[in-house]
């Protein structure tokens, strides 16, 4: 009887020890054009830091691979051309996240340098 006990607290506690090693695999937007300089900035609950034609965030949380991020993400620094963590973004929820953010960021967007 105690082997079963045991056996059952050990299958419950799998899930607790392994999902923050699904949590911790970064998201990548690759950009169309590159960032002039190093930027910083929080999207989907993460920090993101793009550096010429990416923007990674190394710790994402459970929101952050979303169709709203990748469009803050290209409100921001503009088209998307891929948008990844694991899997891709579907091309037709890409599409709809480069629209909105060229129409979000207008001609000239304004970005803050980070230091």
């Amino acid at each position: 009887m105690k082997v079963h006990l045991i056996a059952a607290a050990c299958a419950a506690l799998i899930p607790l020890v392994s999902a923050p090693a699904f949590a911790a695999e970064p998201i990548t937007a690759k950009l169309q054009r590159p960032v002039a300089e190093k930027l910083k900035f929080i999207a989907g609950g993460a920090m993101f830091v793009c550096e010429a034609d990416a923007c990674v965030a190394a710790a994402p949380g459970s929101r952050t691979f979303a169709a709203a991020t990748c469009k803050a993400i290209a409100a921001k620094v503009g088209p998307v051309v891929s948008f990844a963590g694991g899997k891709a973004l579907e091309p037709a929820r890409l599409a709809d996240c480069n629209s909105r953010g060229e129409v979000a960021r207008g001609e000239a967007p304004a970005l803050m340098a980070a230091q």
